[in-house]
């Protein structure tokens, strides 16, 4: 009877979920990897690489304009990440969008009235190095471009974690 109830709980055990990050397969990054490589435009025309970034605290955001849970997440991007740290000059934010062009994402930020750096990603070429599907979605590096943290979609509680490990980082 013993070994029964030991095996019950270990089927038990098994059965329950790995946290969102192990589980999810649309991701293309782990804990611990390097960022990779990229090349994103400013809506006004500017170029930043990830080379540019190294040395420097990290968030990217992945979003659409026509998304509901992108539309949730950034006002609390702005207000609680970009009000605090947008004078750090070890912390940089990326928010990008996914295939939209600037016609469509320059309009989105203005009527929000948004003080956030905004990228594009056009022909989701960034997009593809860090997801297979599904927004929005943040990555979290460290100073040595590391890969820290990561969410998708937008639950409250992902977002106070997230905020508590980009305050440990730049502290």
């Amino acid at each position: 009877m013993k070994h029964f109830a030991t095996l019950s709980l270990l089927l038990c055990l098994a059965a329950l979920p790995l946290t969102a990050q192990e589980s999810d397969t649309t991701n293309l990054l782990k804990t611990g990897d390097d960022m990779p490589e990229f090349t994103l435009k400013t809506l006004d025309g500017k170029t930043v690489t990830s080379d540019d970034l190294y040395g420097k605290v990290v968030l990217i955001n992945f979003f659409a304009t026509w998304c509901p849970p992108c539309n949730t997440e950034l006002p609390f991007v702005e207000s609680d990440i970009w009000a605090k740290y947008k004078n750090n000059k070890d912390f940089m934010l990326l928010i990008i969008d996914r295939e939209e062009v600037v016609d469509k994402v320059a309009p989105f930020v203005e009527k929000k009235k948004f003080t956030m750096p905004f990228y594009l990603d056009e022909k989701r070429e960034v997009y593809s190095k860090f997801a297979t599907r599904f927004i929005p979605r943040n990555y979290l590096f460290d100073k040595e471009s590391r890969l820290i943290l990561t969410s998708m979609g937008f639950r409250k509680d992902e977002f106070e974690t997230l905020k508590k490990e980009l305050s440990a980082l730049l502290k």
